[in-house]
């Protein structure tokens, strides 16, 4: 008869799993392996561009924020075919490529087709704007939209369409 330790008693079976345990754990842990990737893919997209739409947001945040701080004009340009923001004195943030990017802004900014500028003064006001982000493959009128308030600078972002 053998002594078991931890619990003081007489064991009765050897403590383990049998090969059929293992084989089923085994098949349950592949058959979520191939289900569970295709679903976090499909959710990638929506999460990717409402992270773009949140970059951008703070971005031009920064570009308000660094009027009030420096006093000076702070100019954030956006560049629609390469999908980058540009704001003087800062990393370029680049916008991923599936995404697309529209941007309405005050004529006088426009630098030519693909680029314009959303331009904030030191006391926080701006020339205002709306970058509209929205999936490649997706209708044109859904997405993201991030705006900035021309008399207040203030940025505000809003899902648009079927989000």
């Amino acid at each position: 008869m053998r002594v078991d330790r931890w619990s003081g008693g007489t064991a009765v079976g050897s403590r383990g799993f049998t090969l059929i345990e293992l084989v089923v754990v085994l098949a349950v842990a592949a058959l979520l392996m191939t289900v569970v990737p295709p679903l976090i893919s499909a959710a990638l997209p929506g999460v990717e561009l409402k992270a773009a739409a949140r970059r951008t947001a703070a971005t031009l945040r920064l570009a308000r924020e660094t009027a009030i701080r420096t006093g000076v004009d702070t100019v954030l340009v956006v560049d629609v075919e390469e999908r980058l923001l540009e704001l003087p004195g800062f990393r370029t943030v680049s916008l991923p490529r599936r995404l697309r990017v529209k941007l309405d802004a005050a004529q006088r900014e426009m630098l030519d087709d693909q680029r314009g500028a959303i331009r904030f003064f030191p006391d926080g006001s701006s020339t205002g704007g709306v970058i509209l982000l929205a999936r490649g493959d997706a209708r044109e009128d859904s997405g993201f939209q991030v705006g900035v308030n021309w008399l207040t600078g203030r940025v505000r972002m809003a899902a648009v369409g079927g989000k």
